[in-house]
């Protein structure tokens, strides 16, 4: 964990990647909703000073921040709140163009306290963002400017009850090794390619670039969230077909997470 600690009680933490386009093609991708939708969550962004970016993190959880500074294309910043007696949380994006046709993103997550209470939350970030990027900087790289579409699967089973590993089984993801060819394993909807990254740990997940049912990205990961465990299965599609493979296979996908963790 690396927060800095300002005297006026300002902690931060910051997470920086380097992808290739413009400032300009770059900005679209973290500033717009179909952007940011193509690579984190579904999102809408209302751009300008007061507008609002809304990010649907899936299981009903989403988040509201209101935009602080609008400054094309080197940056913006918002703020949210998450909860009574929680501090302001503000991110900040920036965008700095390095030679070669490359930039480098920056995000700082930062909240005002006094207490190490809300350390956890700042820690988690930090570590989350990574993975993120990862697809984020595979969608520039490869699939930038085309039309995207998106589905996410969430289950939130009881902590230390193996979710993780029962998920990554059923995807014929346990085990896997960056270069691989994984395939969703039987019983679940068409889903392959080579594996990108795989992390372990609390933060665990396994991105894969997909060629099955459509060029493009699914990441499947994991993480704590107090009582629960808090599991994912993003998948990322670009190109014409997109739209058509997602409204396909969706409710299919649905139905089958539905029955690997069904509700108590």
């Amino acid at each position: 964990m690396s927060i800095k600690k300002e005297p006026n009680g300002r902690r931060s933490v910051q997470v920086e990647v380097e992808v290739p386009g413009t400032p300009e093609q770059v900005w679209e991708a973290i500033a717009s909703g179909p952007g940011v939708s193509s690579w984190f969550v579904p999102c809408e962004i209302e751009g300008g000073v007061g507008g609002t970016v809304t990010s649907h993190f899936g299981g009903g959880m989403d988040s509201v921040a209101t935009i602080t500074k609008w400054d094309p294309p080197q940056g913006f910043s918002a703020e949210s709140s998450h909860g009574e007696g929680m501090p302001p949380f503000a991110t900040e994006w920036q965008i700095e163009a390095r030679g070669g046709g490359k930039c480098l993103v920056r995000v700082v997550n930062s909240l005002v306290a006094e207490p190490d209470d809300w350390d956890n939350q700042l820690d988690g970030l930090e570590s989350g963002w990574p993975a993120f990027f990862r697809i984020l900087r595979m969608y520039l790289e490869h699939f930038a400017g085309q039309p995207g579409a998106f589905f996410q699967l969430t289950a939130m089973p009881p902590a230390g009850s193996g979710g993780w590993d029962k998920l990554a089984t059923k995807l014929h993801l346990a085990g896997s090794m960056v270069g691989e060819r994984r395939n969703a394993g039987e019983g679940a909807p068409p889903l392959g390619g080579i594996v990108e990254s795989v992390e372990g740990g609390d933060h665990a997940h396994v991105l894969v670039k997909l060629d099955l049912p459509a060029p493009g990205a699914a990441f499947v990961g994991t993480c704590p969230a107090g009582p629960v465990e808090f599991l994912s299965v993003s998948v990322y599609l670009y190109g014409d077909t997109a739209a058509s493979m997602v409204a396909r296979d969706e409710t299919a996908w649905t139905a089958w997470m539905a029955k690997l963790f069904p509700q108590e």
